[in-house]
């Protein structure tokens, strides 16, 4: 049980990536599973003990915005935090619009993550 009182999932293609964000999560407490893709997280399925989605925004196959979307049409309101190395003008706004909690521009520190899944769960 993490202080979230959930597993946070983690969608990221890039296998570094994503271990490194495992490591972070796991060293600050939390329980997390990751995801090459959206794919993969929506054929595992959302557990309703799930803490919040960590994703990237291009990933093969469906985007993270359009992970967000289906999430939202299906219900699933769980906090969203994009994350992306390609920022362009107008993407956070974007992305907030349709329903991301947060939106992190790659590389961001491991303390700016942390932060911004505490602020998104209401754990400050």
């Amino acid at each position: 049980m993490t202080a979230l009182g959930g597993t946070i999932l983690v969608v990221e293609d890039d296998d570094s990536m994503r271990r490194a964000i495992e490591r972070l999560l796991k060293a600050a407490g939390f329980e997390c599973a990751g995801h090459a893709s959206a794919e993969a997280l929506l054929a595992r399925g959302i557990d309703e003990d799930s803490a919040c989605v960590i994703c990237d925004l291009r990933l093969p196959g469906m985007s993270g915005l359009e992970l967000l979307a289906t999430l939202r049409e299906r219900d699933i309101s769980l906090p969203f935090i994009l994350v992306t190395a390609h920022d362009s003008p107008g993407l956070r706004q974007k992305a907030m619009q349709r329903g991301a909690a947060a939106y992190l521009a790659k590389p961001f520190r491991g303390t700016a993550l942390i932060e911004t899944i505490r602020q998104v769960s209401g754990q400050l």
